[in-house]
């Protein structure tokens, strides 16, 4: 497959937008063009779960129909995880038990894309319930790698990374656990955000005041990002997170730069990828410092937190279809067992303090970068990741480390592809909660000056 330079699915979100705006371009041309290149290059990379098909090009006649644009995103092609759900759109959370579920409402982060105007185009791939370094389930996948087919997508956003990085949607949902944006970005070679936690509500978690889970988006470039994060950004009562507003000063970025935190196992080619980035945002952004604040017990809370509310979600499902999960899944639910009160509010506190150790670094720079994860994309068939440069991993989350710690604190966080190998490879670029427009602003000075973009796989 060649890269076709008049195509609509390669121009990117911003530019098709202000076409349909000025009704240069019909919905249903956008529609039609993003579903031909679905059928080109599916099913042969697993990124959809579920096509919409007949409800995207409906949805595109009733947008032409309208007298002016209903909003920013009027008329563009956006895919949504299949663990978030859709009215009258199959969701299935990646497992079987759900293969046939039908939501009769969406999610709140899907209804205000459908109020801005975007059209939802397909659900895609996830590991079951979102737990798995491998975009599979028993519904679908392996999701493949569009550089390389036999490489992984990365979890548990991998279907919408993909779709993204081929042009089956300019714009896409995702959410994040521990890196579940920022990892598959990193592997498919695009740009994310994970915003501050509360930016994007969550008005039906079941643990209200929780925030290691986070809406996020997907886009080729840090423009189309922003325009995607806008629509589904905004407070909402239900949600006791949802409070933070926009605190950017407008002032340039004080940089600082960390490889691994001190404490995250990362591999010594991400080491080497990492370097070539930080010069290459040095001579772009300015002077870099290298720092990072003690993070020494952040991997055992991590650990702590993630297994105990794990159990807590799924352990009744657990109970009843065991037999009929995923090993990956029933892995994360066990590891929760036996986790105490005392456990989990030590690992509570333990956060706490690492929070307020961030922000007392963030008194001396703006933004920090480190990698998108321990690792460079593997293939799908080797499964999980149990060794680093030949070493065993204590768990098998321990390749996010440098994801996972920024999990714990919620920070918001931009995702930017920065190229220079074989191999798609990303950094994370962090900021003080509530200050996603530094970390735009910042994106996009850094893929002008020091090309951190997305690159076509030529397939």
């Amino acid at each position: 497959m060649s890269i076709r330079t008049d195509a609509i699915w390669q121009e990117s979100a911003t530019a098709l937008a202000e076409r349909l705006a000025r009704r240069d371009l019909s919905a249903r041309e956008a529609v039609e063009a993003h579903l031909s290149r679905i059928e080109e290059m599916e099913p042969a990379l697993s990124a959809f779960l579920t096509v919409a098909a007949e409800a995207a090009l409906a949805r595109a006649d009733l947008l032409d129909a309208e007298a002016a644009p209903v909003g920013p995103l009027h008329g563009l092609p956006v895919a949504v995880k299949d663990l978030t759900d859709t009215a009258g759109i199959r969701t299935t959370y990646g497992s079987a038990l759900y293969a046939d579920h039908v939501p009769v409402s969406s999610d709140i982060a899907v209804a205000r894309i459908e109020a801005a105007g975007g059209i939802v185009i397909g659900k895609t791939n996830t590991p079951e319930f979102g737990f798995g370094a491998i975009c599979r389930n028993r519904l679908y996948g392996p999701t493949c790698n569009p550089v390389d087919q036999e490489l992984t997508s990365g979890g548990s956003s991998g279907g919408s990374a993909v779709a993204v990085a081929v042009g089956m949607a300019p714009l896409a949902h995702g959410t994040d656990f521990g890196g579940s944006v920022r990892v598959p970005a990193s592997f498919c070679g695009i740009a994310s955000i994970r915003p501050t936690p509360g930016l994007i509500p969550a008005p039906g978690r079941a643990l209200g005041w929780d925030t290691l889970a986070t809406h996020g988006v997907l886009a080729r470039d840090t423009a189309d990002c922003a325009l995607l994060l806008s629509a589904m950004a905004g407070s909402d009562l239900r949600d006791p997170t949802s409070l933070f507003g926009d605190r950017d000063d407008g002032s340039d970025s004080r940089l600082g730069a960390t490889a691994d935190f001190g404490v995250a196992t990362v591999s010594q080619a991400v080491r080497d990828r990492f370097a070539e980035a930080v010069d290459r945002l040095e001579r772009a952004g300015g002077p870099v410092a290298h720092c990072s604040p003690d993070c020494r017990d952040a991997m055992a809370t991590f650990r702590t937190l993630r297994a105990a509310q794990t159990r807590h979600a799924f352990g009744p499902i657990l109970a009843k279809h065991g037999e009929a999960l995923t090993d990956t899944i029933r892995w994360n639910i066990e590891a929760g067992a036996g986790i105490g009160a005392d456990a989990y509010l030590q690992a509570q506190a333990a956060r706490t303090a690492l929070y307020r150790r961030f922000v007392a670094l963030f008194e001396e720079i703006d933004v920090l970068a480190a990698p998108a994860c321990g690792v460079l994309p593997w293939p799908n068939a080797h499964g999980e990741v149990t060794t680093i440069d030949g070493e065993p991993v204590e768990t098998i989350l321990d390749y996010l480390g440098v994801t996972a710690i920024v999990t714990l604190i919620g920070f918001p966080v931009l995702t930017l592809p920065v190229g220079g190998g074989p191999l798609p490879f990303g950094i994370q670029l962090i900021a003080r909660p509530g200050e996603e427009r530094r970390l735009i602003r910042l994106g996009r000075k850094l893929e002008r000056e020091a090309g951190f973009v997305h690159h076509w796989a030529d397939r």
